[in-house]
C-alpha cells in the first residue's frame, strides 16, 4: 500500500490491498526478464498491476499497454456493465532506462486530449519508473519524498543490515518490508542450495547429451576413415560402428573424470569387450546423476 500510494499519489490513498496472484519462486526464476509481477485490488475494486524489470526488452511499452487494456476489458467477462468498470493502474519499475535522453525517473501515462488537456480519469494509467535515472544518496533521504525513499530502499536495501535499514527507514511500512526481506533471505539459503543442485544436474545431463553427440560425430568420421582404409563396404560398416563405440567410451571416461584411453589401447579389445565397457561407464554416470 505504501509503495502504491507513493507512486500514484491518489486523491484518496488506498487503505487496504489484496494480492490476487501470490508469486512463486519457480515463475520468476524461469522468466529471466520479468522477476516479479503482482496483481492486487483494493476495497474499491481498483486494480493494480506491479512489475519489476531487470532489463528493457523490445516493445516493452506496447506490452504494458496491452496488459493494462486486457485487465480493464477482462472485468466485463465477470458480468460487469460498463458503468462498473474499475480503473486499472499498471506500475513498472525498471532497473535501467527506457528512453536514452532525459533524467526523469517517473512517467505517468493517461488517456488525455492533448489540445484541451482533458483526461479520462479512473480508466487506465501506466506508470514507469526508470531507476537508472535515480541519483539520490543516503544523505538525501531525510528530505526525500516517499517515492524516492521507496526507490532507494528497492535499489540499495541489500547493501545494508536490518538495523541500519530500520534507522534509515523507521516508518512501519519500511519496517515490515525490511523484516520480510530478512525472512526471504533465510529461505533463500535453502533455496539457493536446491537451485545449485538442480543446475548441476541440468549441466551434467547437457554434458552427457553433448558428449554423446560429439562422440557419435567423431565415431562416424573415424568409421569413415577406417572404412576407406579397408576399401570394402563391410569395412565401412565395421569401421563406423567401432568408431562410434570408441568415441562414446572416451566421452564417458571424460565425464567421470577418468584418464581417457588411447585408440591403440582400446583397439586391443574385442568388440564385445568394448560394448561392455561402454555400458559400464554409462551406468556409472547415471548412478552419479541420481545421487
Amino acid at each position: 500500500m505504501s509503495l502504491i500510494n507513493a507512486i500514484l499519489e491518489l486523491p484518496f490513498p488506498i487503505t487496504d490491498v489484496q494480492i490476487e496472484n501470490p508469486y512463486n519462486y519457480k515463475e520468476f526464476i524461469e522468466d529471466k526478464l520479468s522477476i516479479l509481477d503482482i496483481r492486487a485490488t483494493d476495497s474499491r475494486g481498483w486494480i493494480y498491476n506491479i512489475e519489476m524489470q531487470v532489463s528493457v526488452v523490445a516493445d516493452l511499452m506496447q506490452r504494458l499497454v496491452y496488459y493494462a487494456c486486457d485487465l480493464y476489458a477482462d472485468q466485463l467477462r465477470s458480468g460487469y456493465e460498463y458503468d462498473r468498470l474499475k480503473p486499472v493502474f499498471t506500475i513498472c519499475l525498471i532497473e535501467g532506462t527506457i528512453w536514452p535522453v532525459g533524467s526523469k525517473v517517473h512517467h505517468a501515462f493517461r488517456l488525455t486530449d492533448l489540445e484541451s488537456g482533458r483526461t479520462l480519469r479512473n480508466t487506465i494509467e501506466i506508470h514507469t519508473l526508470e531507476l537508472g535515472w535515480y541519483n539520490l544518496s543516503e544523505s538525501d533521504l531525510c528530505l526525500a519524498s516517499d517515492q524516492d525513499r521507496w526507490i532507494f530502499w528497492l535499489l540499495y536495501a541489500h547493501q545494508y543490515d536490518s538495523e541500519t535499514l530500520q534507522r534509515l527507514f523507521p516508518e512501519p511500512a519500511f519496517i515490515q518490508a525490511t523484516a520480510t526481506i530478512d525472512r526471504i533471505a533465510r529461505i533463500h539459503e535453502d533455496k539457493d542450495m536446491y537451485d545449485a543442485r538442480e543446475k548441476q544436474l541440468r549441466d551434467q545431463r547437457w554434458m552427457i547429451k553433448s558428449s554423446l553427440k560429439q562422440g557419435l560425430e567423431q565415431g562416424l568420421e573415424q568409421g569413415r576413415s577406417e572404412g576407406r582404409k579397408e576399401g570394402l563396404q563391410e569395412g565401412r560398416k565395421e569401421g563406423v560402428d567401432l568408431g562410434k563405440l570408441l568415441g562414446q567410451i572416451k566421452s564417458f571416461q571424460k565425464l567421470i573424470g577418468m584418464e581417457q584411453s588411447s585408440d591403440e589401447e582400446l583397439m586391443t579389445k574385442e568388440p564385445a569387450e568394448l560394448s561392455a565397457l561402454a555400458c559400464e561407464l554409462e551406468n556409472q554416470i547415471l548412478k552419479n546423476l541420481k545421487r
